[in-house]
């Protein structure tokens, strides 16, 4: 390939054809976790589109742990037998489905965003939220439950049967959803974790959690195929919070429990924080994490154009480029970045007529 960003990665016995990923982004449109037909056209039209994998939106390993009655869900198998055929079809175009999995922990129980995305109570539709403290998102948020040890360890397990439904209905590659605020940071922030058990308190043991699910997940998972952890390196406080450094050391356990690919984001564990932004603003938190923990990386945040994607990867900042509202702005981004940087990928034959 003339160049980077279309060059071809290998994790484990799995090879995209690109550097290209589509970042998981929530679509709110599922009903009871099953997926519908706009799911199967969101995804269908951005396999189509050139990326080499599409990471599905967050996907609930329990009723629970949904953001929003809209969320998808693989905590039952009729779910799975539902995703299947989309999956199918995804690796029909020469895509890698990928689905990341996760719990929203203290921020479940909300309203879908277009419809006031509100805390919803029990007479509203909603559930009680679980957390590792009892300690709320925000003023209007609700008290959490705090989890005992022992449920710790049945959500761990969730984790570990959604991942044999991940297998099952075709997936190639799962994602755990370590950030933006949902269950699994919430046990890494010292601003959302008090607990004073080996779940709480120091660094090892506010990991604990995450390096569980991690290791249960790669145990009921296909040896064969990639495991990649979504985390958020910051928390984008001055103190006291989760950071690069203890992001580092993360980083290098869940390498050694099997995971392949760290996706680097930051934030969402508090309201309010305050955030410099700006094209690519995200891409040294990955890239300082690919140094220290000497694990492949993806980078996101802000990334808009094609010849800011291949300076990433081609400056090894990143091994690739996770895509998200550009991908939704224009499905066929990754064809048109090809076209744009001079390289020649094949097009869908049936729209061979149209090619650039």
């Amino acid at each position: 390939m003339k160049t980077n960003l279309f060059a071809p990665l290998k994790l484990r016995s799995v090879t995209f054809k690109n550097r290209i990923f589509l970042s998981p982004m929530d679509q709110y449109s599922a009903e009871n976790g099953l997926p519908n037909l706009w799911h199967t056209v969101h995804y269908g039209a951005r396999a189509v589109g050139g990326a080499a994998c599409l990471i599905q939106e967050a996907t609930a390993v329990l009723p629970e742990g949904r953001i929003t009655p809209g969320d998808l869900g693989i905590w039952a198998d009729v779910q799975a037998e539902a995703l299947r055929p989309m999956v199918q079809f995804i690796k029909q175009q020469n895509c890698i489905p990928g689905i990341q999995i996760g719990h929203a922990g203290r921020k479940g129980s909300t309203a879908i965003p277009w419809k006031g995305a509100g805390y919803l109570d029990l007479n509203q539709g909603g559930w009680q939220n679980v957390a590792p403290s009892a300690e709320p998102f925000d003023s209007k948020s609700p008290v959490p439950y705090a989890l005992t040890e022992l449920e710790i360890q049945t959500v761990v397990q969730s984790f570990a049967a959604a991942a044999k439904r991940c297998a099952s209905a075709g997936y190639e590659v799962i994602e755990l959803h370590a950030a933006h605020g949902y269950l699994m940071h919430q046990f890494l922030s010292p601003l959302s974790n008090k607990r004073t058990d080996r779940y709480g308190g120091s660094l090892d043991n506010r990991m604990r959690f995450v390096l569980e699910v991690a290791t249960a997940v790669r145990q009921a998972w296909p040896e064969n195929l990639p495991l990649i952890a979504r985390l958020s390196a910051t928390d984008w406080v001055d103190e006291g919070g989760w950071d690069l450094e203890q992001s580092k050391v993360l980083c290098a356990k869940l390498k050694d429990t099997g995971v392949d690919m760290i996706d680097v984001s930051t934030g969402g564990l508090l309201p309010g924080t305050k955030i410099v932004t700006g094209p690519g603003y995200q891409v040294p938190f990955a890239e300082s994490i690919k140094k220290a923990a000497n694990i492949p990386v993806g980078a996101v945040g802000r990334i808009v154009n094609a010849d800011q994607a291949e300076q990433i990867v081609a400056n090894k900042q990143a091994d690739a480029v996770f895509i998200g509202r550009e991908l939704l702005r224009d499905p066929f981004w990754p064809l048109h970045a090809a076209h744009s940087l001079g390289e020649t990928v094949p097009w869908p034959p049936q729209y061979d007529r149209a090619k650039i």
